[in-house]
């Protein structure tokens, strides 16, 4: 099973038409997979902590999460989860597209939704039990869940009447909107770096390449890069490699050389040390003590 066939794979367990864009999904860490890169998308997304503890990072802030959390994500935001210290991680994930909430009419409900579409941020990404308008939120989530549980006939329509509630809840709870401690223009640039790792990776990518692509000299880039994520890109982009590689492991038979391959490892020594220094294992003992 090369990249292209497992994300497939990952779309299959969806449950919902494809012309209603709204899925929904159980993950568990480190049981599917230890972390999710960070990186970004123009769905919105909700992570709905189930059991466990984990680290969620919004924007390259990190925070640890726990049972019952409700992590909210706009569309176009930076995002990414892992795994916390060696405790487990079970999480249900949803993601929708915020369109198919906005009225054809230009009627008050665009003052609402449209700007998320633009990726501004919310007010607020984390709620936990102790706020106000946690148990208005949960509840409309949950009741989503119930929906989704045996899909109605009309399903369609509760779906959506729960994602109005919940962002009324959000919006009526929220007095101002935070300064992102990113700059804007800095986290755009990121997002289009990130962006290119995640299309690219199983190319070979140098710093030359990467640099012109952003309109960058090298020099630049390397300090741009290093100031942002708190590493080399030639770092980060050996550790989304990993990471998929891990992924891949799991989710296939394939040989140790041919997934490394895949994720654009030319070397397989290289490789097999540089997996031991991330996972503190080799490919074949990971790939045993979770399969």
């Amino acid at each position: 099973m090369n990249l292209s066939e497992y994300e497939n794979y990952q779309e299959k367990k969806t449950h919902f038409d494809a012309s209603f864009p709204y899925n929904t999904y159980l993950c568990c860490i480190p049981q599917d997979f230890l972390s999710v890169p960070l990186h970004w998308h123009q769905e919105m997304e909700i992570i709905y902590i189930k059991k466990g503890h984990g680290t969620v990072s919004v924007d390259l802030s990190s925070f640890v999460v726990k049972e019952g959390d409700i992590i909210l994500l706009a569309p176009g935001q930076l995002h990414g989860i892992s795994q916390y210290k060696t405790n487990r991680l079970e999480y249900e994930n949803i993601l929708f597209d915020i369109t198919m909430l906005l009225s054809k009419s230009n009627d008050s409900s665009l003052e609402f939704f449209a700007p998320l579409q633009h990726s501004n941020i919310l007010s607020k990404n984390i709620y936990t039990p102790k706020d106000p308008a946690y148990p208005a939120i949960a509840r409309c989530l949950d009741h989503a869940d119930e929906i989704c549980k045996t899909f109605p006939h009309a399903y369609q329509l509760m779906i959506k009447s729960c994602l109005y509630a919940l962002f009324y809840e959000i919006f009526a709870s929220q007095k101002t909107m935070p300064v992102s401690k990113v700059p804007f223009a800095s986290l755009e640039k990121l997002k289009i770096i990130l962006k290119y790792v995640e299309t690219h990776f199983q190319e070979k990518i140098t710093i030359e390449q990467i640099a012109s692509y952003c309109d960058y000299s090298p020099s630049h880039f390397m300090k741009y890069f290093k100031n942002a994520m708190g590493m080399s890109f030639i770092a980060y982009l050996n550790d989304y490699r990993l990471t998929m590689a891990a992924r891949l492991l799991l989710a296939s038979d394939s040989t140790i050389l041919s997934i490394s391959q895949e994720v654009g490892f030319e070397n397989l020594s290289h490789f097999n040390r540089s997996f031991k220094k991330k996972f503190l294992q080799t490919p074949s003992a990971y790939r045993a003590a979770f399969v």
